[in-house]
């Protein structure tokens, strides 16, 4: 047994516990108790013990660089730290550093991104016991036979980082290997975002630029958050494949943030990867009619416009930190953990089990599944799938084969 596979079969008991039955996409949720189990009764299928974990979009630093906390803790709220990423038998995740629109009125985005990829690398360094940073799939697998977990750094929300391409090679020379093209909810100046106005009708020139020296620097292209023209034109002016890090399927949810059939087919054809992001609003119909087609995300319209102090802008945002879901979902509404294997079943028959992924968005704010309480709960998945019917191998390439081969064709191609 490989130390990683021997450590993580420290941190669970085999499987144990109640099996639900599958339910249709929209059908009504499986009724059932909500019990919270301990460590011990946390069921881990063997298949997931042995196999290549890696989420693709995992929120992490905010709390780090507001509240002066240490990832290597084991937190008593929010859904992520590396106690309980090891417990969920997590292996490597994008590393998600993240810059919300609240820096955006003052500029002050750009000062936010290196301090928080600065933070995020000396947490890794702090904590180097458990978790090493990656920069491309050969130290993701070195890292993995020390018996460690990787931490591959992905940029949301830079905003455009004031459209200079020089920045974005210093923050490459820091360790950034992904980057989404968007400004999280707002358009940037170079590309469309899903639900703000179009100011580009998807690209520019100058993220035509963006997109080639990311090709050239071996970065990963990631176009969550992309409007639907801004998704096509990337893909298509992309040397390398492209990846959708966190989001649903439209045709499931009409929600902006949700890919349309015809981006995610692009995405798969020119070989990417989609990951499914855990909540309800992307995922579960039922919820989105609930919530009448409202959603809590911040957007350009929601920040004041006026400029504000670093300092200031800090303390707007620790308000909201650990960006977990905080309310409450009535059961009719609330999503079960084989709902959400459902839709990865739509993407693994739309665009094929290649190119089909996990990108959970955990402390990002998901409407998390009944069965996921937090990233130990990770194997949950898993055993959805299972029960769906999948083979080892299919799951195998969902749960992280997918993410490793699209950054060895991205970084060491």
């Amino acid at each position: 047994m490989k130390r990683r596979d021997l450590i993580k079969s420290f941190t669970m008991l085999p499987l144990v516990g109640s099996i639900f039955p599958i339910e249709s996409l929209l059908s009504d949720p499986v009724a059932g108790k909500d019990i919270s189990l301990n460590l011990r009764q946390k069921p881990m299928p063997e298949l997931h013990r042995n196999a290549f974990v890696m989420d693709g979009h995992t929120h992490v630093m905010s709390r780090e660089l507001l509240m002066g906390t240490d990832i290597g803790q084991r937190y008593p709220d929010g859904t992520v730290d590396l106690p309980r990423a090891r417990e969920g038998g997590v292996d490597a995740m994008f590393f998600s550093v993240y810059t919300p629109e609240h820096y955006y009125p003052g500029r002050l985005e750009t000062k936010n991104t290196f301090r928080v990829i600065n933070l995020a690398l000396d947490q890794i360094n702090k904590n180097n016991e458990m978790i090493e940073l990656a920069l491309n799939a050969s130290d993701i697998e070195r890292i993995n036979k020390k018996g460690k977990m990787a931490a591959f750094l992905d940029l949301e929300g830079g905003y455009d980082l004031d459209g200079d391409i020089n920045l974005l090679r210093a923050l490459h020379r820091l360790g950034l290997r992904s980057m989404q093209l968007t400004a999280h909810n707002t358009t940037n100046a170079f590309v469309d975002t899903c639900n703000d106005i179009s100011r580009w009708g998807g690209i520019n020139d100058l993220g035509k630029k963006v997109i080639a020296e990311m090709n050239q620097l071996g970065m990963v292209i990631n176009i969550a958050h992309a409007s639907n023209d801004a998704i096509l034109q990337t893909v298509e002016a992309s040397e390398h494949p492209v990846i959708y890090s966190h989001g649903g399927f439209y045709s499931i949810v009409p929600h902006p943030r949700c890919i349309t059939d015809e981006a995610a087919k692009a995405v798969a054809a020119k070989d990417g990867v989609i990951g499914i992001h855990f909540g309800s609003l992307f995922n579960n119909p039922k919820y989105w009619a609930w919530q009448q087609k409202a959603s809590n995300e911040t957007t350009p319209a929601s920040v004041q416009l006026s400029a504000r102090t670093l300092e200031e802008v800090d303390k707007e945002f620790a308000k909201e930190v650990p960006l977990n879901f905080k309310g409450t979902i009535p059961d009719e509404y609330w999503m079960h953990v084989d709902q959400l294997a459902r839709v990865i079943d739509y993407g693994v028959n739309l665009i094929g089990e290649d190119h089909m992924a996990i990108g959970s968005d955990l402390d990002g704010g998901p409407e998390l599944p009944r069965e996921i309480k937090d990233i130990s709960d990770f194997p949950q998945i898993t055993i959805a799938m299972q029960k769906l019917g999948y083979s080892d191998e299919r799951i195998k390439k969902i749960l992280g084969l997918n993410w490793l081969r699209v950054i060895r064709q991205v970084t060491e191609g």
